[in-house]
């Protein structure tokens, strides 16, 4: 990996830590995106004395803003010359019902749109990169979904709690898909994964419930090393150049569940996702 980039969201903690620390011991220069500025610049400083890589920096960024989003996506287009790998894996579970800055319900703002938003702005930057590689960590939990209407996603009053939390990942690998044919030919992949019941604090947003709910995952779960496997893989693995719009678990290709290779709604999700996030004129609508 020594000259390639690679931005990771969730990069403070989590599986997003121990892949920016993988990432970082194979060469690479890795920026790590994270809420806390504190936290963040913390765990860049922790890995860089880890590893000996004095090529890890950190940006601060809410990725379920979107005004934060489109600033995270200008410093890095005005910083870094040239985007190899573009991990989408900051999420949450948010148990209650909630709405964004932007007014809409938490967990697909966060889980579908940040990286729906952030992936589209830095296309062209991936492009110039290209070959380059987006992973976008999804989970099993997206095989939970259920029957639902698109249109209803964005509403706190219609979709919410752990179903939420699902249907956002299903939306993570509907993404994937469709960004995959999208960027046919382009010297761009996307691909996706479940990275295993893992022992993060994905629930912690949630007072006591959520720390219960980190608890149970704590006893079953494994830890965030093993978690990120399969993330570092997809992004510096030389068996996967060139493969793109596949879903992985422990480093193989896996089938996702049926709903999620419906490519109409894809498409429509795609389509919903644009309306929501409004893009800028002519990102994502030319590369069918």
């Amino acid at each position: 990996m020594n000259g390639k980039c690679c931005l990771i969201t969730g990069g403070s903690d989590g599986i997003g830590l121990a892949a920016a620390r993988e990432l970082a011991h194979m060469g690479a220069s890795v920026v790590m995106v994270g809420r806390n500025e504190a936290k963040t610049a913390a765990a860049a400083n922790r890995i860089t004395q880890e590893t000996g890589n004095g090529s890890v920096r950190y940006m601060v960024a809410d990725l379920s803003s979107q005004a934060d989003v489109r600033r995270l996506a200008a410093e890095v287009t005005e910083s870094i010359p040239r985007l190899d790998v573009l991990v989408n894996n900051a999420g949450a579970a948010f148990l209650s019902r909630r709405r964004s800055v932007d007014g809409i319900e938490m967990t697909f703002a966060l889980n579908h749109l940040g990286y729906f938003l952030l992936t589209t702005l830095l296309l062209d930057l991936l492009g110039r990169s290209s070959p380059a590689r987006i992973v976008n960590v999804a989970s099993a939990a997206h095989s939970s979904a259920g029957s639902f209407r698109l249109e209803d996603l964005p509403s706190p009053e219609k979709c919410g709690g752990f179903r939420a939390y699902g249907r956002s990942k299903l939306c993570n690998i509907l993404f994937t898909y469709e960004l995959a044919r999208r960027l046919e030919g382009s010297g761009v992949t996307a691909n996706t994964l479940h990275p295993g019941l893992v022992r993060t604090n994905i629930a912690r947003n949630n007072g006591l419930l959520g720390r219960m709910v980190n608890f149970f995952i704590g006893v079953r779960g494994v830890d965030a090393a093993k978690g990120a496997e399969t993330v570092v893989y997809l992004a510096a693995s030389p068996e996967v150049e060139g493969l793109t719009g596949k879903y992985f678990e422990n480093r193989r290709a896996v089938p996702s569940s049926a709903l999620s290779y419906d490519a109409e709604l894809a498409s429509d999700l795609w389509k919903l996702s644009e309306r929501l996030t409004q893009p800028s004129e002519g990102m994502g609508e030319n590369r069918h």
